[in-house]
């Protein structure tokens, strides 16, 4: 599912950037309208789905803040 979505936490040890907002709320935006099935929502279905994008990117942003990259598995 959502194949075109990029990882966005960078590899242990690499000097990959950390995602930016943008690259954020694109992987929302892609995974929003993959389970919703809406490329472009309807007026009606506007409000719901860019909340459902804004929901989704915000909780990204604390997950990939919240690893611990390099760790080693328990």
């Amino acid at each position: 599912m959502c194949r075109s979505i990029k990882r966005l936490r960078p590899t242990a040890g690499s000097d990959e950037p950390h995602a930016t907002s943008e690259e954020v709320e694109a992987a929302a935006r892609q995974f929003v309208k993959k389970i919703s099935g809406f490329q472009r929502p309807s007026p009606a279905n506007t409000e719901a789905f860019e909340a459902a994008v804004n929901e989704i990117a915000h909780i990204s942003t604390h997950l990939l803040e919240s690893l611990q990259i390099g760790a080693r598995a328990r």
